[in-house]
């Protein structure tokens, strides 16, 4: 493995554990263990096609047009209030672990949402097409291994996350651990959306 493959799979593996929208859904499915290998390869796949458009130079978008960053950011925040509001409103009725043992939600659904958690959300493009695109560039020649690297580190995390939550199943056996994961959720994403706001 080449210097910029494992730079590409560091950055982008530090980048994506950081907990979020995408990162609180896999870890639902995966303990409710529902549509889970349709689930993680769409979010690693959205990944992919992110980094190889900020690889390819896309990423500089946001100084060809300069009303870029701004509609990404009014946009992200709007979204985030939207979805940690609907992550209180769970908390808040909880039942959750009764409805984890009901029939799965239709995968269109499933992935009907999880294309607005992963598109919409403002740092995944971020994260994907600005930043690990700009850093792409220090590695001339050998970008594409960089992009490689940071395509597989999110394969690695979104199956291992999706798969590996059935080790916390017991513990979310109880419903109000499901309405203490919906409670952060929403912290998480308000918390995220201040910051964009104000900062």
């Amino acid at each position: 493995m080449s210097l910029a493959f494992l730079a590409g799979f560091q950055l982008s593996l530090g980048l994506i554990m950081a907990i979020g929208a995408q990162n609180a859904f896999v870890l639902r499915q995966g303990l409710r263990r529902e549509h889970v290998l349709a689930v993680c390869l769409f979010c690693a796949g959205s990944d992919a096609v992110l980094i190889a458009a900020g690889v390819a130079g896309i990423g500089t978008l946001a100084t060809v047009a300069p009303w870029f960053a701004p509609a990404l950011r009014w946009g992200g925040v709007a979204f985030l209030l939207w979805y940690g509001a609907r992550s209180f409103l769970a908390a808040w009725r909880g039942g959750a672990a009764l409805a984890a043992a009901d029939g799965a939600q239709p995968l269109p659904q499933v992935l009907g949402l999880l294309a607005m958690i992963t598109w919409a959300n403002p740092h995944v493009w971020l994260d994907t097409v600005v930043l690990i695109g700009s850093i792409s560039v220090q590695y001339p020649g050998r970008s594409v291994e960089f992009g490689a690297g940071a395509t597989l580190a999110s394969f690695a995390f979104f199956l291992t996350l999706g798969f590996g939550a059935r080790v916390l199943a017991p513990v979310f056996a109880r419903p109000a651990a499901w309405r203490v994961l919906d409670a952060g959720v929403g912290v998480v994403m308000w918390t995220i959306a201040a910051s964009l706001a104000f900062g």
